[in-house]
């Protein structure tokens, strides 16, 4: 049986903000993650067909009878609608969020944009059920364009201090810093979970080129190396190899992906490409290099579309070219519009077509030299290091498994021995 989670806020997607789009990341990851998504906001509608979307209309901080306590609540006064419509508000999230073990809340426990849903929300939060988790973004108390609304007392107070049993969770490290100072917690205390970026989204990357990525692992490839050619034996893939085997002593996973299938017009292609696989199992590289041609379904080769192969080039870290002969190298002219570094064999047509920016070196050498020269660079280079360190810390789906599912799997674990105040 699928575990059951809520997601709250006072709107959802297709609503457009941070918090709904964090919203939008939560649901669909954690859906195909197998979990079963409710999400409950006052705006919005149904945005993914995996995610169930129950609308409140009394949970959007714009609702008009939200607005008109809003408005007497900001001059300091408490009036009986406050009260009808936060019991309104805890009955019907009772009814909502019945057999959900954990729900969780953005920004509602500290922000005063809805009280009557936040003193709903502690009702059922004394209730013990479900299990609450705080997304905090924002802070009402902390911030002097919302003090003026705010006083001493109740509804007022809920904002300002923990509720027991309530996991609080900010989006940065300045956040919780602000955020205990004003609960008087410590700060582990309070988790740090960010928001994060989706790098298939962000790079237009083609439906084959996600699910390619996705099945050999390169978000993990450190570096990713891109050699865009036909397996022939004038584009030197040997060496290709060997370079890459003597990064493993420099890198945590170097990985080289080769684009092409062998070339059409000559049958010994198929014998170097055996050749190849060869030394890749003697070499103990057999996971650090992917001939794209062997991914095709059912045994079937595979031949990537031009679109295909452009997104590797902006999934690449650099394009590693180390062709004994070339007409031209149309490889290198790409590498340069994707701005990827470009580390090359130093024959004419390379030299014609990169002129004094690309890295040269003896495509007959010394495949370590090779290696410690791509080292030398890509350790001294700022866009790369953060590069990575976005892909192994800032992706929605590292988010996901680092910190969001053990975050809830820890509430609908409740130890009373976990973060309780």
């Amino acid at each position: 049986m699928q575990a059951r989670i809520a997601i709250l806020h006072y709107a959802a997607p297709p609503i457009v903000g941070g918090v709904e789009s964090t919203i939008y990341h939560h649901a669909r990851l954690l859906s195909q993650a197998g979990y079963d998504v409710h999400v409950v906001a006052g705006r919005g509608d149904a945005f993914h067909p995996d995610v169930a979307f129950h609308r409140l209309p009394e949970a959007d901080s714009r609702h008009p009878e939200v607005l008109t306590v809003g408005k007497a609540l900001a001059a300091g006064e408490v009036p009986p609608q406050f009260h009808a419509l936060t019991g309104r508000l805890a009955v019907r999230l009772g009814e909502l969020l019945e057999d959900i073990p954990v729900c969780v809340v953005h920004n509602a426990l500290t922000l005063h944009k809805n009280l009557p849903l936040t003193a709903a929300l502690h009702r059922l939060n004394q209730s013990g059920s479900p299990r609450l988790i705080a997304w905090c973004h924002d802070f009402a108390w902390l911030d002097e364009l919302y003090t003026p609304a705010l006083h001493d007392g109740y509804p007022w107070e809920l904002l300002r201090e923990p509720w027991p049993g309530v996991r609080y969770v900010t989006v940065s490290q300045h956040r919780r810093r602000r955020l205990a100072g004003l609960f008087g917690l410590p700060e582990e205390h309070i988790r740090v979970v960010t928001p994060g970026v989706d790098l298939g989204e962000f790079l237009k990357l083609a439906p084959l080129t996600r699910e390619l990525a996705a099945r050999l692992g390169l978000a993990a490839a450190d570096p990713l190396l891109l050699l865009p050619a036909r397996v022939t034996r004038r584009k030197n893939i040997e060496f290709a190899i060997r370079i890459t085997a003597a990064l493993r002593e420099r890198f945590p996973n170097p990985v080289l992906v080769v684009t092409g299938p062998p070339g059409p017009h000559n049958p010994k292609n198929l014998a170097y490409l055996q050749a190849l696989t060869t030394l890749r199992r003697e070499l103990g590289v057999e996971q650090q290099i992917h001939f794209l041609y062997e991914q095709g379904e059912d045994g079937q080769p595979l031949h990537l579309p031009d679109e295909v192969v452009a997104d590797f080039f902006r999934l690449a870290d650099l394009l590693l070219f180390p062709s004994l002969r070339e007409g031209f190298g149309i490889p290198v002219l790409e590498a340069g519009l994707a701005r990827l570094p470009v580390f090359a064999a130093d024959i004419p047509p390379v030299r014609e077509s990169g002129g004094d920016f690309v890295h040269l070196f003896d495509p007959r050498g010394d495949a370590d030299a090779v290696a410690g020269q791509i080292a030398a660079r890509l350790k001294h280079d700022r866009a790369y290091r953060l590069r990575r360190r976005v892909v192994e810390h800032f992706t929605w789906q590292r988010i996901l498994q680092n910190h969001l599912i053990p975050l809830i799997e820890a509430a609908r674990r409740y130890d009373e021995e976990e973060i309780s105040v």
